[in-house]
């Protein structure tokens, strides 16, 4: 018997990680792409800036952002810290890709 609730999330995981993955291919330097503890990481210099864990990513906007991030639909603190802003949105429309596309930007840029 299929579960259409788990097969809701798995494809939004996917959606998120081809966005994320969207979004970081068109970056120079194009930050690595590993895996720690089940959640796909996105790093520049070791430094992890992404964290895609089931349909939740984790963008590590730094604090002053976080805070303004986590008043945003969809998004939380995220249990990686205060820098980090958590966004499980219900689905990848144009307003949560906007969201993503922007904190991802902004992770990379603190970053470097």
């Amino acid at each position: 018997m299929s579960d259409p609730v788990g097969e809701a999330v798995g494809d939004l995981a996917v959606e998120l990680a081809e966005a994320i993955e969207g979004v970081a291919s068109s970056l120079d330097p194009r930050p690595s792409r590993g895996s720690s503890d089940g959640a796909t990481v996105w790093s520049i210099g070791g430094s992890p800036i992404a964290s895609l864990f089931a349909a939740s990513a984790s963008f590590r906007v730094g604090p002053e952002i976080g805070a303004a991030a986590r008043n945003t639909p969809d998004a939380a603190a995220s249990p990686l810290g205060r820098d980090w802003v958590a966004f499980s949105p219900p689905r990848l429309d144009g307003h949560a890709l906007d969201r993503l596309v922007a904190w991802f930007g902004a992770a990379y840029r603190r970053a470097r």
